[in-house]
């Protein structure tokens, strides 16, 4: 047994339960899932000393260092980071500096509940920096990567690529997905159907119509199709166009609803035989849990770090498996957010076939901040096998990016 499954055979650290005597109901906080934390080699007075920010365009980089000098790099979620990395020095630090780096379950969920009154998104993408640096600093200290930790050997994942595209002819966007099918080995893509927020609207009149068959034919029948709607549809509109999907064998319906109406969601997805897909929005745990509990999707895609971290992350894959629902992670850019999902699909037994990897060429997001690289070869992506996330930060980027510290008073 590995993965996931082998850590919830251990011990975890209990969780507080109130009982309601006039019901007779209990009730739980929302566990831990990774009880590997009581089997960590904790030493003796390591703490956290240091975090550092560093920002530029649309990513932010976090640095992690503890007193007796060892470090762990993470990253905040992309764009606005500026904004993710104030938040995290002036909400955040406080919760994590002078604690001991190997507690994350508990410094994450100190930083979730000292800042309720400012709940989820900018919380959450600047907590991601905080927990995914702590795991690098875990795995650098352990010798180990990150999946490793996990108690995964799986050292690499099949591929989808994913389009970003909607401003692109159904005829052009076929023929660049040959072109990778046909290079990179790709035995899987997303497209986009419909228009963002679109209101039962498309990107232009027939696009999503033409868009399914076209690119069908041109792949083939041997590689998996799925299609992000981006809250495209109210329910109607969202089973008619399934219908559509499900004539060409597509194998994934993502966020086929505005994101945030579960009981549309629920409906298409009971609707249809496509899984219905989505979650890459949603931060909020308790949300998570009524999401899953009344199956408003058949598919589970947390992006790690917009929830902010793998820790949260893990949770959520949790209640996926004890609902039988697979995971598919939402990184939809080359930063390193498709890292992190490649060590969380190695560690889960529920993980779905795919890592989402973004075939777009934004230089940017384009891990022009980190090696080695990551690429699909033969369809698939090689996890990086060095300690922590098993990559390094390019010096002149740190170098040229914003800079913010919070630290310990001397």
């Amino acid at each position: 047994m590995t993965g996931l499954a082998a850590l919830t055979t251990v011990a975890a650290t209990p969780e507080p339960n109130t009982s309601v005597a006039a019901s007779g109901r209990s009730y739980k906080y929302l566990g831990r899932v990774n009880g590997y934390v009581e089997h960590r080699i904790i030493e003796p007075g390591r703490t956290v000393e240091k975090i550092e920010t560093f920002t530029r365009g649309p990513v932010g980089v976090v640095r992690i260092t503890t007193n007796d000098g060892k470090e762990g790099t993470g990253q905040i979620s992309t764009f606005e980071p500026d904004i993710s990395a104030t938040i995290l020095h002036r909400h955040l630090a406080s919760q994590v500096v002078g604690k001991d780096p190997a507690n994350i379950d508990s410094i994450v969920d100190r930083c979730i509940e000292a800042n309720y009154k400012f709940p989820w998104s900018f919380v959450c993408r600047a907590l991601a920096g905080i927990d995914t640096a702590l795991w690098d600093l875990y795995g650098k200290i352990k010798g180990k990567p990150v999946y490793e930790l996990l108690g995964s050997k799986k050292t690499s994942i099949l591929a989808y690529g994913s389009s970003m595209r909607r401003d692109i002819s159904p005829e052009d966007e076929a023929e660049r997905l040959v072109r990778l099918r046909d290079s990179h080995g790709f035995r899987a893509f997303k497209i986009r159907i419909g228009q963002v927020n679109g209101h039962d609207g498309d990107a232009s009149p027939g696009r999503t119509e033409r868009l399914i068959p076209t690119v069908r034919k041109a792949v083939g029948n041997e590689v998996k199709l799925l299609v992000d709607a981006n809250s495209a549809y109210t329910p109607p509109k969202a089973i008619e166009v399934g219908r559509l999907l499900e004539k060409y064998n597509v194998c994934h319906f993502e966020e086929p609803c505005p994101y945030w109406e579960l009981e549309w969601t629920a409906e298409v997805a009971e609707a249809l035989q496509v899984p219905v897909a989505g979650g890459e929005q949603d931060n909020d745990l308790a949300q998570w849990r009524r999401m899953i509990r009344m199956n408003a999707v058949d598919i589970v895609q947390p992006d790690l770090c917009y929830i902010g971290g793998l820790t949260r992350a893990l949770r959520v894959a949790q209640m996926a498996r004890q609902a039988n629902k697979p995971v598919v992670p939402h990184s939809a850019n080359l930063s390193m957010v498709t890292l992190f999902a490649l060590h969380l699909l190695a560690a889960i037994p529920n993980a779905g076939p795919y890592v989402e990897f973004s075939i777009e060429g934004n230089d940017s997001l384009n891990q022009m901040f980190y090696r080695p690289r990551l690429e699909v070869k033969d369809g698939s992506v090689k996890i990086p096998q060095r300690p922590g996330w098993g990559v390094e930060i390019d010096s002149e980027w740190l170098k040229s990016a914003n800079y913010q510290k919070s630290e310990r008073p001397a």
